[in-house]
């Protein structure tokens, strides 16, 4: 009798929930957060980047240290700075390998690459991985956690190539 009401208690924990299936609403929702994202580094306006991100951030640079928000966007504010200093460009893009979400959370997996001074002699492609949790906060998507890492100088163009489009949400939505 026991073993009956222990495993119907299982089931109930790990099949009673309800479940949330990925909506194409909720990656256009998301995109509209990337979109920030990209014109943040187009403009060098880091409050577009402090607009994105919840104020409980947890940012892991680089796989090496560890930041809140405030530290975050500080960072922003002053590498921006500098960079509009020193007549510095930046072109950001992001492909996906993994995209899962519901009404409230979302989790997004995949390849950036950062091009600064685009077309011109000094022209330089940084690659890495990344990892981004959000969270909904007040009916807006948020950044909650954000993890990146060239993973030992590992990722490359063709990662980049490989992964997929802003805008294909087709393979991960569910059929």
């Amino acid at each position: 009798m026991i073993k009956k009401i222990i495993f119907s208690t299982l089931l109930a924990i790990g099949f009673g929930n309800p479940v949330y299936t990925q909506t194409s609403t909720n990656l256009k929702e998301i995109n509209q957060v990337w979109s920030k994202f990209y014109q943040a580094f187009e403009t060098l306006d880091y409050t577009l980047m402090a607009d994105i991100h919840s104020k409980d951030l947890v940012r892991i640079s680089g796989g090496q240290c560890i930041s809140d928000y405030d530290t975050y966007i500080n960072r922003y504010k002053s590498n921006f700075a500098k960079s509009k200093e020193n007549g510095i460009s930046n072109n950001v893009s992001i492909r996906f390998f993994e995209r899962i979400n519901n009404d409230s959370v979302a989790s997004e997996r995949g390849i950036y690459r950062l091009i600064r001074n685009k077309d011109k002699n000094d022209e330089q492609a940084y690659y890495g991985q990344f990892h981004v949790i959000y969270k909904k906060e007040n009916g807006q998507w948020k950044i909650l956690m954000d993890y990146d890492s060239t993973e030992l100088n590992t990722i490359g163009d063709e990662d980049f190539k490989r992964a997929y489009s802003i805008d294909d949400f087709d393979p991960f939505l569910k059929k």
